[in-house]
């Protein structure tokens, strides 16, 4: 189910398909994401799962599943 809600998150912010998001797709090289696009995408995923994604840890998100395997650790 997180996976569904990042995907849903991703496909909102980065204007792609379902079918394009898997959990091995990389944020930045495969959806373009600059800064500005990985800030965004933080604030919203913090404000659905009600997570705390600390910068030191952002440094460590790649793909869609660092991203869920993260969220699914805090919750």
């Amino acid at each position: 189910m997180v996976f569904e809600k990042v995907r849903a998150i991703l496909c909102s912010q980065f204007d792609v398909e379902e079918d394009v998001i898997s959990l091995t797709t990389r944020i930045s090289e495969d959806l373009g994401a600059d800064s500005l696009d990985a800030v965004d995408m933080l604030m919203s995923i913090e404000d659905e799962f009600d997570v705390e994604i600390p910068d030191e840890e952002v440094e460590n998100i790649h793909t869609v599943a660092d991203l869920v395997n993260y969220i699914e650790e805090h919750q």
